[in-house]
């Protein structure tokens, strides 16, 4: 099934609809305490921790797009639910996140957010929306129609030129990486020969805000190197963002440059080939070509 202009946009209205539902729910929750587990994933806290509140976003999502299923013959892949691998047997399939960022959610601050793509059987991302609902601010795209922040056609200066700051955008345990010193070291030395000379690390913050401050926030990056362990974040932790740095003309990528793998065979996890993302094409080269091995 081929999806038109217009089925995505139809589509991608009903992402939004989904999405603004589920963040109000989350913030209904937001000053409550919630219950904390774990669950079986990656080695980190920040993959492991769940809340009452992931699932009942998720149920808020499905009741929204689950009559596009059978209507746009779509599949289906969520964070909270098991993978029936369905998304090998459709053309296209829901890719959803109900709350990236759930240990900032359960520590109270902001970091959080909701993050809903649909990605072709190849990989593709087609539509993406991200709702923070900390501060009300609603992200999306759809190929070949443009970025939008809050229902306004997106434009962020993700240029070089004129820049004092820079944000790296990072998971918490990256400050505990072996060259970590060296590559702080190594980029800021970089970024004066841009005449950039304030580096920011900002850590608090889930894989889908880290990837969208790097553009609202401009410039930054946010990136997770490969490695032979499972983790590395998931394919609903980035699809929905590297469809809106598609759109910008950002890159948004496997860590060594190659299209993000966003239907894996083998896994949901990304650490195959870790990802990239960066405001800006020079800023990308450099993080690529600092010691980080």
């Amino acid at each position: 099934m081929h999806l038109t202009t217009n089925a995505l946009l139809a589509l991608s209205q009903l992402a939004i609809e989904a999405a603004k539902k589920a963040g109000a729910l989350i913030s209904e929750y937001s000053t409550k305490d919630v219950e904390v587990k774990n669950k079986e994933a990656a080695d980190s806290l920040a993959a492991q921790v769940v809340t009452e509140v992931d699932v009942k976003a998720q149920n808020t999502i499905l009741e929204v797009l689950s009559p596009s299923l059978s209507e746009y013959d779509l599949a289906l892949l969520t964070e909270e639910s098991v993978d029936d691998k369905s998304r090998f047997k459709k053309d296209y399939f829901w890719c959803i996140d109900p709350m990236d960022g759930t240990l900032a959610f359960t520590e109270k601050t902001p970091g959080y957010a909701v993050s809903i793509a649909l990605v072709s059987k190849t990989g593709e991302p087609l539509i993406g929306v991200v709702f923070d609902p900390v501060t009300q601010n609603l992200y999306y795209a759809v190929k070949g129609q443009g970025a939008f922040k809050n229902h306004k056609n997106w434009h962020p200066d993700l240029e070089l030129e004129n820049k004092s700051t820079f944000t790296l955008h990072m998971d918490r345990t990256f400050p505990k990486y072996e060259h970590y010193d060296e590559f702080i070291n190594g980029l800021e030395d970089k970024l004066q020969e841009l005449k950039i000379n304030e580096l920011q690390l900002q850590k608090q913050a889930g894989g889908v805000l880290n990837a969208i401050w790097s553009l609202d926030q401009a410039p930054g990056c946010y990136f997770k190197l490969p490695k032979p362990t499972p983790g590395g974040g998931s394919l609903w932790d980035f699809a929905a963002t590297a469809c809106i740095f598609n759109e910008l003309g950002a890159p948004a990528s496997s860590f060594d440059g190659t299209a993000l793998d966003l239907n894996r065979s083998d896994s949901t996890f990304m650490n195959h080939r870790g990802v990239l993302y960066a405001s800006n094409p020079i800023i990308a080269n450099i993080i690529r070509k600092l010691p980080l091995w």
